[in-house]
């Protein structure tokens, strides 16, 4: 398994200290990984700020450092402008993963990441899965005319929970449509990640990791002197202090046969807050824990 780090930890979206993509690639090199994925939009890859010239800069400092580019990170959502029917948003995505092939093949990355689409309403569940569906398949089909695999991210709503999203697939039926399952939804959906893990593993090409802390929150109700429970938040910490069942998810994958790029990231706040100190030391010892495995 190859250790990969993600840029979004370093791109100040969550008040965290940030870094232009460069000085990011140094910093993975410093930290010890041998892998990067890379955002792609601002500040990071973006497909409108980012020219021939500055793509060959970016491939010669990755060079430079030793490190691989990997994969970049598409942001997708097929279900969205339910409102707005008239304005071609998938084909506006589907563009724009195709851009993002094109970068991907100038920096020597094999992968663009994808997700499926938030969930409208239930009366247009099918509908919704449809839509991502073909969308999902047709970025395969322009991701493939420039030599990149698509891999789906089980992020958003369409097929996230693991046995739908291996429905997913099976409906995507590309054969340049690949698995990028991470453990994070189905943790927090109590499944058994060795399991997962080891149901997907054949499928992927690529992992994503966090870790997690659940912190209960309560609402009072005064006529009754007492609290209601509500949804717990999640707090983001380095890998093996929270939750998630690695030991397991590991397992699975390497009882399944994985043994692709293992990425971890902070996309969300952290523990001990975002000061570069606290980033380098949770992906230094975020970075252990992979090796471990």
């Amino acid at each position: 398994m190859i250790p990969t780090l993600f840029s979004v930890s370093y791109a100040g979206l969550w008040g965290q200290h940030t870094l232009d993509l460069k000085s990011f690639m140094r910093k993975a090199a410093e930290l010890g990984y041998p892998a990067v994925e890379l955002m792609g939009k601002r500040p990071h890859l973006s497909v409108l700020d980012t020219d021939e010239a500055e793509l060959a800069r970016i491939r010669r400092t990755a060079e430079e450092c030793g490190v691989e580019v990997a994969t970049i990170a598409g942001y997708t959502d097929f279900t969205a402008g339910r409102t707005a029917a008239e304005v071609p948003l998938v084909e506006m995505q589907v563009a724009y993963v195709r851009a993002l092939a094109r970068m991907a093949r100038a920096l020597g990355a094999k992968i663009i990441r994808v997700f499926t689409g938030y969930t409208t309403d239930p009366e247009s569940c099918w509908a919704d899965w449809d839509k991502c569906v073909a969308a999902v398949r047709e970025c395969a089909e322009v991701a493939a005319e420039h030599g990149i695999i698509i891999g789906v991210q089980n992020h958003h709503d369409v097929g996230v929970g693991w046995r739908s999203y291996i429905e997913f697939l099976d409906d995507v039926a590309h054969p340049n449509c690949r698995a990028m399952f991470d453990p994070w939804s189905p943790a927090l959906q109590g499944a058994d990640l060795r399991e997962c893990a080891l149901a997907l593993a054949p499928r992927m090409v690529q992992t994503t990791l966090a870790d997690y802390v659940r912190l209960g929150r309560f609402r009072y109700v005064p006529g009754l002197v007492n609290y209601e429970p509500m949804t717990a938040m999640v707090r983001a910490v380095p890998l093996g202090e929270g939750f998630l069942d690695l030991e397991g998810f590991f397992a699975g994958l390497k009882e399944g046969g994985f043994d692709g790029y293992v990425a971890y990231e902070m996309c969300s706040p952290l523990r001990g807050g975002g000061s570069e100190e606290n980033l380098d030391a949770a992906a230094r010892e975020s970075l252990a824990k992979i090796q471990e495995k």
